[in-house]
């Protein structure tokens, strides 16, 4: 077969979806010695994302425009592909001979008020199309499955959840080489953590009305490390947070490098995902795998993600959170025993895997 897979989005964001990109192309590099593979990147990219082995196109198109369907079908032409992969679920209107998508979540279906009225277009006003014409649909977890079914009439059949991999420097790592990054990134000895973009969807102000409710019951918490990037409507979740009055109790990291994370996870007490709903929830996983404990939302992905391990929580209910921290930073033997399940739950999840369930999956619809 001739593969063809759409890695225009990591030129232009960064984030789940672009890891997504680059770790399935280098385990599928690892992993396939049969097919022909072309990558086709944004002509903006600096650096080539493909491997030696696979072929590498810069395409005009750019994500996200309101002729991408057209256009990248015009660019597509001339390679004659057996199976198109768009892992940001939007395909060309004919871009090879099959088509397969992955849809991570339907977060602007369930809360299309946390979008701006720009991705609320693109992504409400286009999903039903992808869906019906794909003609296979990958996705990230049970929960997002389960969403196609009942809010879009997608056949079961047509879905096939391939659950994501963690990175292999998020482990544990030793004392001085966290020492140097806690004096570069310029972290207190403890915190807590969260990690992600900062927008409605990930519910930092319910995170921050928790840890307000933590302070009185326990004055010596230690501070509220918040890292990502701005995202949509950050002005107005902004002006909610300043009116906590939380000081130096919250301290933001914003862009933190790449090469840091592992180590941004291991310094922490804890990392907490209170977000409304998540598609997978990535950064659960890399916690884990660092031996950090997650506290992770009850809803939609985080639960088949964590497992056992950690603690959920009621993202509608600041208390449950507020109690959920409270054990976290106090029960210390609670705390080790799930530092090390979260290292062995986290040793599960591997690229690999996810390639491997996406090779079947362009075999099969062959």
């Amino acid at each position: 077969m001739h593969i063809g897979i759409d890695a225009r989005l990591t030129t232009y964001r960064a984030g789940g979806i672009s890891t997504y990109i680059v770790r399935l192309i280098q385990a599928l590099e690892r992993l396939d010695q049969q097919h022909r593979c072309t990558i086709f990147e944004s002509r903006k990219a600096r650096q080539r994302l493909a491997p030696a082995r696979f072929g590498s196109v810069k395409v005009w198109t750019p994500p996200h425009h309101r002729l991408e369907r057209i256009a990248l079908s015009v660019e597509l032409a001339r390679f004659r592909l057996d199976v198109l992969h768009s892992p940001d679920f939007i395909p060309p209107l004919r871009g090879a001979r099959r088509h397969v998508i992955t849809v991570h979540d339907l977060t602007f279906l369930h809360y299309p008020q946390y979008l701006t009225a720009a991705s609320r277009l693109y992504y409400n006003g286009q999903i039903a199309a992808a869906v019906s014409h794909a003609d296979h649909i990958l996705t990230d977890s049970d929960s997002s499955k389960r969403d196609m079914v009942e809010m879009l009439g997608v056949p079961p059949e047509k879905i096939t959840v391939h659950m994501l991999g963690v990175d292999e420097s998020f482990q544990p790592l030793p004392d001085d080489v966290l020492a140097g990054y806690r004096q570069r990134l310029d972290l207190p000895e403890s915190y807590i953590l969260f990690v992600g973009t900062f927008e409605p969807r990930k519910n930092i102000v319910g995170l921050l009305d928790a840890y307000r409710e933590l302070l009185p019951v326990l004055p010596d918490a230690p501070p509220l490390v918040l890292a990502g990037k701005r995202g949509w409507l950050f002005d107005e979740t902004m002006q909610q947070i300043e009116q906590m009055q939380l000081g130096d109790r919250v301290l933001w990291r914003e862009d933190v490098p790449q090469d840091a994370m592992p180590a941004l996870y291991n310094m922490a007490a804890v990392l907490v995902v209170p977000s409304f709903y998540e598609g997978f929830g990535l950064t659960a996983l890399e916690a884990m795998a660092c031996g950090t404990v997650p506290i992770v939302s009850n809803r939609s992905s985080l639960p088949e993600v964590v497992g056992d391990v950690g603690l959920l929580v009621d993202p509608d209910d600041p208390s449950t959170l507020t109690a959920a921290l409270q054990r976290a930073l106090t029960d210390t033997a609670w705390r080790e025993t799930n530092q090390t399940a979260g290292i062995a739950r986290a040793a599960t999840f591997r690229w690999e895997n996810t390639a491997s369930i996406a090779l079947a999956t362009y075999q099969a619809v062959m």
